[in-house]
């Protein structure tokens, strides 16, 4: 404000500033002359102390030398307790420093003697507490950071190492697989023993049959088995073995752990896997020369049964290593590639012995695996397949005992001269008869020798067969089918087919071929004892529904025909040896009066022979009667027109006329019972009407009756007429059979001259006709 006021303001304020100033000044020195006199005595106090002060400085001064001098001792043995305590600390310091290091000392120490030890799972752990909990606290130190740096290569040599003890370890158990498998499939077969021995004693009745002893043996037999599979289970009952205890696991699990530990586990799992997949297709892949022993068999199977034990066990102790899925698959894989081994092999096996023998270890390897939870039901599925070539091996094996049976048969009914021969052969065949029985000794079976041995050999086949059907997880009513279709295929194929060949062999003569008719009547008969015997052994009724028949009928019925026709055949072969011994003199002029000897010897033969068919069926030894004297009259009338014969004289006709006779009274004497009237006679019919036509010479009669049904010529065939008479008319020219009557009978000439025209018109018109 004093320079925004007027222009003068300025200088008043300064006027005004000075008085103000002045004032203070005088104020200020009424406050100096008022205080004054203090002050002057203030200073005359300060000179007053300054004499005391001096005396006080000398006083201090000498009393800080004297201080000084005492305390030096003082000073240097204060330095000394200061470096002391200097170094204390320092060793406070290092003390907790090592304090701190020795336990990552010691852990490492403790890691190198794991390392040493071989116990490397620890040693992995030890690894991990230096890293997580050890290590931090020191990682500033330079030995610290040297052991960090070492750690990984140790992992490594640990890898190395327990891949290593893996890789000893399937080696050690690809040699020992056999061994495992051994075990484990003689555990499962001692556990499934006892209760099969039992099924069969309560269930299966073998030996009920009430024709043979034999079945009381094989119960007594099953018995002592059933006694012996207690004792032996009682003996290994304190040395039953584990997989456990024939394979140490101990790298496997050591091996998983570590490289779970390591955080590698999948690695690990996949080497694992690879490798025994490369092991089970080693195990899988079968020996050339497995099927020509049991023990081939055996082997295979143990190294397959001790490679999934073994997978079994992995399973069930280790988590994730292996897999029920990846078992499974390993498993399929095997099964496809055992099921194709064995059916290659066994269709090698021509021994049923050897065939049963790889049925049972099949079983048993399929129990085995079963019980450690693989499903086998395709091997069962196999096995039925094998029992068809089972069935084919026992079918050829029993066409050998067949053969022999019929080749060591004498074919003759079997004597007997006391009622314990009687007894004997009843026992084995079931033969009833009531009149036998009231016959005196001795006295003959009509049947031979071979009759019960091949009924016993047949029920031998159904034991033989019976024994591959067990253990095949199979009721009572599939193996009783099974039994009667593989007993009809003995019965239709392989009996028969050796009953065929027997009968079709050249050295089986008429009287053999009729007791093979009566031996196969027997074995009919004896077919519905084979059913019971069937029955008995599987328990089902034969009046069930789905029960297959034995069709033992129809085979020997068969065998039998074919019988009846080889006597037919052989019997007419003999008719023609006899006949080819015929040694007429066709241009004799007179007969011998007495039939031809050859003739003779043949109807004796034949009565011999019809003697022996009296224990034939009637309607056989009647056809066989019949076609022989059949096939007689044919090769009699084929002689008389044989191309070869060109003439023959009126005395030949004559002795020809005389056999006939022979034949005709052969015929009416009834060589075989049961023929009705003139029937048997009726084969020579033909022969006797030509022969008449020439003896009576009635050549008008038959050319005038020619084609009536009552004619008296009525079998005589035209051309067989003139061939005849062209023969006879040959004679008489050449030999001039009637030159003694060539007055008296030159009409007789030409009425042969005329007949042999009218003949001739008369087959010419045949042949037009047709």
């Amino acid at each position: 404000s004093v320079y925004d006021d007027q222009p003068n303001s300025h200088k008043k304020f300064m006027e005004k500033l000075d008085a103000c100033i002045r004032n203070h000044d005088k104020e200020i020195e009424k406050m100096c002359n008022f205080h004054h006199q203090g002050f002057v005595d203030a200073i005359t106090e300060l000179l007053k102390v300054r004499t005391d002060a001096e005396k006080l400085k000398v006083q201090v001064t000498d009393t800080n030398r004297r201080f000084q001098d005492a305390g030096k001792e003082v000073i240097v043995q204060t330095e000394d307790i200061i470096r002391c305590r200097i170094q204390q600390r320092n060793i406070t310091t290092v003390v907790e420093k090592l304090q701190l290091c020795l336990p990552v000392l010691e852990m490492y120490s403790k890691l190198k003697e794991q390392m040493s030890a071989k116990r490397y799972y620890s040693a992995l752990k030890t690894m991990e507490q230096l890293e997580n909990v050890y290590f931090p606290r020191v990682n500033q130190y330079r030995f610290c950071q040297l052991m960090i740096e070492n750690l990984p290569k140790l992992r490594e040599d640990i890898k190395e190492i327990s891949m290593s003890d893996l890789k000893d370890f399937l080696e050690s158990i690809r040699k020992h697989s056999d061994k495992i498998g051994e075990t484990a499939m003689k555990q499962a077969q001692q556990q499934k023993a006892f209760s099969t021995a039992l099924q069969k004693q309560n269930n299966v009745k073998f030996g009920k049959n009430m024709y043979i002893n034999h079945d009381r043996i094989i119960e007594e037999k099953r018995e002592i088995v059933l006694r012996h599979i207690l004792e032996e289970e009682d003996e290994n009952e304190e040395e039953v073995l584990t997989v456990q205890d024939l394979v140490d696991f101990s790298p496997v699990y050591r091996c998983l752990h570590i490289y779970s530990v390591l955080g590698d586990e999948e690695t690990f799992e996949n080497y694992y896997r690879k490798q025994r997949k490369k092991q089970a297709r080693l195990v899988l892949q079968p020996q050339s020369s497995m099927h020509e022993t049991v023990d081939g068999y055996r082997r295979y199977f143990t190294q397959i049964v001790g490679f999934f034990v073994v997978e079994d066990h992995i399973l069930h102790v280790t988590q994730g290593l292996v897999t029920r899925a990846y078992t499974d698959e390993l498993w399929n894989m095997a099964l496809s590639k055992i099921i194709a081994v064995l059916r290659a092999h066994s269709s090698y096996c021509t021994d049923p012995d050897l065939v049963l023998e790889l049925k049972n270890l099949i079983v048993i390897f399929a129990d085995t695996l079963q019980g450690y939870g693989f499903p086998v039901n395709r091997l069962f599925d196999l096995l039925f397949e094998i029992r068809d070539q089972y069935n084919e091996t026992l079918l050829k094996k029993w066409a050998g005992a067949f053969r022999d049976i019929f080749e060591e048969d004498n074919y003759s009914p079997i004597p007997i001269v006391s009622e314990e021969e009687y007894k004997i052969v009843t026992s084995k065949f079931p033969f009833q008869d009531p009149d036998l029985e009231k016959q005196s000794f001795p006295k003959k079976f009509p049947m031979s020798q071979s009759v019960p041995h091949i009924y016993i050999q047949v029920k031998e086949f159904i034991y033989a067969s019976l024994k591959f059907s067990e253990s095949l997880h199979r009721s009572s009513t599939e193996i009783d089918d099974m039994l009667r279709k593989s007993t009809n295929l003995l019965l239709t194929r392989t009996l028969s087919s050796c009953l065929l060949n027997l009968i079709r062999k050249p050295h089986i003569g008429l009287t053999e071929l009729v007791q093979i008719i009566i031996n196969t009547t027997h074995l009919e008969q004896a077919c519905k004892y084979l059913e019971d015997f069937i029955t008995n052994i599987t328990n089902i009724s034969q009046e069930t529904v789905h029960t297959t028949r034995l069709y033992g009928l129809s085979t020997f019925k068969d065998a039998r025909h074919a019988a009846e026709g080889e006597i037919y055949t052989k019997l007419n072969q003999k008719i023609d040896e006899f006949v080819q011994l015929a040694d007429y003199d066709w241009t004799m002029s007179e007969p011998d009066g007495r039939a031809s000897g050859y003739l003779m010897d043949l109807i004796n033969f034949l009565r011999s022979i019809f003697q022996v068919f009296t224990h034939l069926p009637g309607k056989v030894a009647q056809t066989a009667c019949m076609s022989a004297c059949q096939h007689l009259s044919t090769s009699l009338m084929q002689m008389l027109l044989d191309s070869e014969l060109k003439q023959i004289s009126m005395g030949a006709v004559q002795q020809f006329n005389l056999d006939v006779i022979q034949c005709e009274l052969f015929a009416s004497s009834e060589p075989v019972p049961g023929f009705q009237g003139d029937t048997l006679q009726l084969a020579f019919i033909d022969l006797r009407q030509l022969l008449d036509l020439f003896m009576v010479w009635d050549w008008s009669t038959y050319l005038a009756d020619y084609g009536q049904p009552a004619s008296k010529y009525l079998r005589v065939n035209p051309n067989t007429a003139l061939t005849l008479l062209e023969k006879m008319k040959d004679t008489s020219k050449k030999n001039n059979i009637f030159a003694q009557f060539r007055k008296n009978d030159r009409d007789k000439q030409k009425l042969i001259e005329t007949v042999v025209k009218q003949l001739r018109n008369l087959v010419n018109g045949m042949s037009q006709h047709t």
